[in-house]
């Protein structure tokens, strides 16, 4: 039974890094589930990963920091497929070169091109397939994270970044309304295992506590989120738009669990 309805659907995922990302293990249930799946990644290397991975899928390349590169991706996904059902923006950067610094003395060029990037991108990928999505059952859906509200000293100016971008997707489904049924809703998992997230500095210590506060103390698998992804992506969710669904195990009602306040006791 095809409960999803994805067969032979055709999805666009944009911003597959490797194998370990959110965006790789959605496209491979959309793959699993019958699905036409496009790729956009970033750079030539990151397509002959996905080549490999799926090598029976299209596969475009796409800097989202370049316009002209989103126009391109338009016109070589639209001479690939008459319409698409629906688009996976897994794509999110930012610029820890100058290592950690108080939120105050965030870079500016840094913050610009993170929300360039992280944000902006959504808002332009969506505008450049307004026309080719389908209009009745067109899903665009956006990774985000459990909470901008939680000031993360080490996620530092990210945070802001996908709350911008949290935003944008009430804005984007709004635009969207009319003309047309497109939904737009962002999925945003708690902290995960992924070679992006290695990135940031001393996330190990936050995923570790993350893990204890959830209830089940377990932390959230990339799995899981790409479930409730190619969930947000099928008809079976039409009624929801210009949503954020958190996946975090429970942890942001968690915070004073028995066992992290016997630790704090215990430090002191």
């Amino acid at each position: 039974m095809d409960f999803l309805q994805l067969q032979g659907k055709n999805i666009l995922v944009v911003g597959v890094a490797n194998r370990k990302s959110v965006a790789w293990a959605t496209a491979k249930l959309l793959l699993d589930a019958g699905a036409n799946v496009l790729f956009s990644v970033r750079s030539e290397q990151r397509a002959d990963t996905v080549k490999k991975l799926a090598p029976d899928s299209s596969v475009f390349i796409c800097d989202v920091e370049h316009q002209e590169q989103i126009d391109r991706l338009k016109t070589e996904v639209c001479s690939t497929v008459d319409v698409l059902h629906g688009i996976v923006h897994s794509v999110a950067f930012a610029d820890y070169s100058a290592g950690w610094l108080p939120f105050h003395e965030t870079p500016r060029t840094a913050f610009l091109q993170a929300i360039d990037i992280s944000c902006f991108s959504l808002i332009a990928i969506s505008n450049a397939f307004k026309d080719h999505l389908d209009p009745a059952t067109g899903s665009v859906v956006t990774i985000s994270i459990s909470t901008t509200r939680m000031a993360a000293e080490n996620y530092g100016y990210m945070a802001p970044v996908k709350a911008a971008m949290d935003s944008s997707v009430c804005f984007l489904a709004k635009s969207f309304s009319k003309f047309s049924h497109v939904r737009f809703n962002a999925v945003c998992p708690g902290l995960l295992k992924t070679s992006a997230s290695a990135g940031i500095p001393g996330y190990v210590d936050s995923y570790l506590f993350a893990e204890k506060a959830t209830l089940r103390k377990k932390a959230v698998q990339t799995d899981e989120v790409a479930s409730t992804v190619c969930f947000m992506l099928s008809p079976r969710s039409s009624g929801i738009n210009s949503q954020g669904i958190v996946i975090d195990a429970g942890m942001g009602t968690n915070y004073f669990d028995d066992d992290l306040l016997s630790g704090f006791h215990g430090a002191n």
